[in-house]
Formats: structure tokens, C-alpha cells, sequence
């Protein structure tokens, strides 16, 4: 009899098990069509080493590349620099592999200087000479191991409240996505991940825009939907746990940079702290150009659009100083798609 009742409770057990992870990928699948609806993919589509990379360009002049940070995605300098630049520069903003719309190649590792090989040959394949690179938060990382492993690929940097050094802990914002096993991370992104992400999406962005508010339109047109897919939980996460094999090598080099360069950082970013990411860059990068924001967090694009392409454009001068100035009739044209 006490073999039977625990038999049933163990089957038991097990259906619901089985309805709840169902229940799960079902909501998830759910939610992935929705964010897909709200922002579906806007511009181009290249092959980069088995990496689909989706991107957007707009005007014309020397170019300026921008990669995104963590989690995040074009859109989070297409709404809001793209439409404010102005004449003079062909701008290009990407889906990193695995984010937005890109698709990672298979058995990629995510590893920092694994990205920075993508970009250099993204830069190669659109025919790009030497841009300016734009990097925020771990686009920042990226766009540094650019610098120091690629140098001759690009003609400076201008980077936005970046990841510059290792920490020894994981915080807090972070620990929920820092998955090291590839299984776990797959079948968490496939049941849990996403209908949690969503429950705690308004906190979560709170704390990342701190102490400013994000944008009331920033799941659609600053794409903040297109985390709610497994895919790009995934990548996220693969992400996170690569950083730590090389980063700490990277921000031994950054005395070798010698490329204008410059950061940009808010002495309020909750997410990563000036003092750790920033101010010690000074000593590291020679002529470096460094501008702190009073009370500004970690999404200057959003909250100081204007500011921000102005840092930008500065940047610019120094890293184009040997071509040709921008003219005012160069033509500015909607990105392409």
C-alpha cells in the first residue's frame, strides 16, 4: 500500500511538473510572437563568418559604427541618435550576434575578442574605411578590445558609460542571467527566463535608467520588446559569462591605444560605476577625452540625446581630422531597410 502511495504521488508529481514547464514554454513562445510584432526587424541582413548580423545605416559621409551594450539592441541609438545627427556621416548602428535580429554562429563562445573579430569583419565586408566605433556598456569592452587587437581597422573610439574592467563579483542586476552551463542556459531560456523577465521588466528597467525614467516608448521604439525572446535571453546570458575570460587581459593593453579616443560617463550610473569603469581610463588611454555627466545613469543616449552626439562628433573631428570636413548639403537619408 505505502508502495503505491508513493508510486502515485511521484506520478503525480511528475505531471505536474511536465504541465508546468508546458505551461511555460507555451507562455514564452506566447510572448517571444508578441515582441516580434511589436519591433519586427527594420533594416539589412549580411553573413559574417556564419553570423547573420541585422543592421541599419542612414546618410553619408565617413563612417561611424555603433554596438550596443548588454541585453540591448540597435535600437538603442537608432530612435534616439540616428534622427538627430544631422548631415555629414554615414551612420550604422548592428544587432551584436546573437541580439536583436542577429544570429550567433554556431559554437561561437561570445568571447570579447571573438566579437571584435566580427566587427572587424563587418567593417571589412560593408567596405567601410576606418570608422569611428560607438560603444556603450559592453559595446564599450568591444569596441576596446577592437582598439588594442585591431587597430589599424578603425580610426578611434567614443565610448558611452563602459564596461572597462573586471570586477570580482557578479552584482546583483546581473546574477539572475549569469548562467555558465550551456543546458541550463538553454532550458532556462526556453521555459522561465522570459515570462520572469517580463513580471519584473518595469523594476528592472527602473534601476538600468536610475535615477532618470525611461522613455514611455521605450519597448517599441527603443526596442526594449525584443528581450522577451529566448534567443536573445541566450545570448545575453552567453555574454555575461564570457566576459570574464578576457577582460582582464584586454585592460592590461590600454596603454597601447594611441587612436583618438574618448568616454563619456554619469557620475549616477547604478549599473556601472564611474569610478571603476571610468575615471581610472584617464591614466591608461593618452590624450584621452573624458566628460562626466552630473547626476546622469546609464542610458545617456535616451535621457541626453543632444549631448551625446555632440561627445560623438568631437570624437569624430579627431578620428577624421584627415579627410575631408563635412559639408552642410551632404545628404541625410532615413535608415535603410
Amino acid at each position: 500500500m505505502l508502495v503505491s502511495i508513493l508510486l502515485w504521488l511521484v506520478g503525480g508529481l511528475i505531471v505536474v511538473v511536465v504541465v508546468a514547464t508546458g505551461y511555460m514554454v507555451l507562455s514564452t513562445q506566447r510572448i517571444a510572437a508578441d515582441a516580434e510584432r511589436q519591433v519586427p526587424p527594420i533594416g539589412k541582413f549580411v553573413e559574417i563568418d556564419g553570423n547573420r548580423i541585422h543592421y541599419v545605416e542612414a546618410g553619408e559621409g565617413p563612417p561611424v559604427v555603433f554596438l550596443h551594450g548588454l541585453g540591448a539592441q540597435l535600437h538603442h541609438f537608432l530612435h534616439p541618435l540616428f534622427g538627430r545627427f544631422g548631415p555629414g556621416y554615414r551612420l550604422i548602428a548592428l544587432d551584436r550576434p546573437g541580439s536583436g535580429y542577429s544570429v550567433r554562429a554556431g559554437g561561437a563562445t561570445g568571447r570579447l575578442p571573438e566579437q571584435a573579430e566580427v566587427v572587424r569583419r563587418f567593417i571589412e565586408t560593408l567596405g567601410l574605411e576606418k570608422p569611428l566605433v560607438v560603444g556603450h556598456s559592453l559595446g564599450g569592452a568591444i569596441a576596446l578590445t577592437l582598439a588594442v587587437e585591431h587597430p589599424d581597422a578603425i580610426s578611434g573610439i567614443a565610448l558611452l558609460a563602459p564596461l572597462t574592467h573586471m570586477e570580482r563579483r557578479i552584482r546583483g542586476l546581473f546574477k539572475a542571467i549569469y548562467i555558465p552551463s550551456t543546458l541550463l542556459r538553454t532550458i532556462l531560456a526556453n521555459t522561465i527566463a522570459i515570462p520572469m523577465s517580463l513580471k519584473y521588466a518595469g523594476p528592472t528597467l527602473d534601476l538600468v535608467f536610475s535615477p532618470q525614467s525611461p522613455p514611455a516608448d521605450y519597448g517599441t521604439a527603443g526596442g526594449g520588446w525584443l528581450g522577451l525572446r529566448p534567443s536573445h535571453f541566450y545570448a545575453t546570458s552567453t555574454d555575461l559569462v564570457a566576459i570574464e575570460h578576457d577582460l582582464g587581459h584586454v585592460e592590461q593593453r590600454y596603454k597601447e591605444i594611441t587612436m583618438p579616443a574618448g568616454i563619456l560617463f554619469g557620475t549616477s550610473d547604478r549599473v556601472l560605476n564611474i569610478g571603476v569603469h571610468g575615471r581610472p581610463m584617464i591614466e591608461k588611454i593618452k590624450d584621452l577625452d573624458f566628460e562626466s555627466i552630473k547626476g546622469l545613469g546609464h542610458m545617456p543616449q535616451f535621457i541626453e540625446p543632444e549631448r551625446i552626439i555632440a561627445f560623438v562628433k568631437r570624437i569624430a573631428d579627431r578620428a577624421f581630422a584627415h579627410r575631408r570636413s563635412p559639408l552642410p548639403h551632404d545628404n541625410f537619408t532615413e535608415p535603410s531597410g
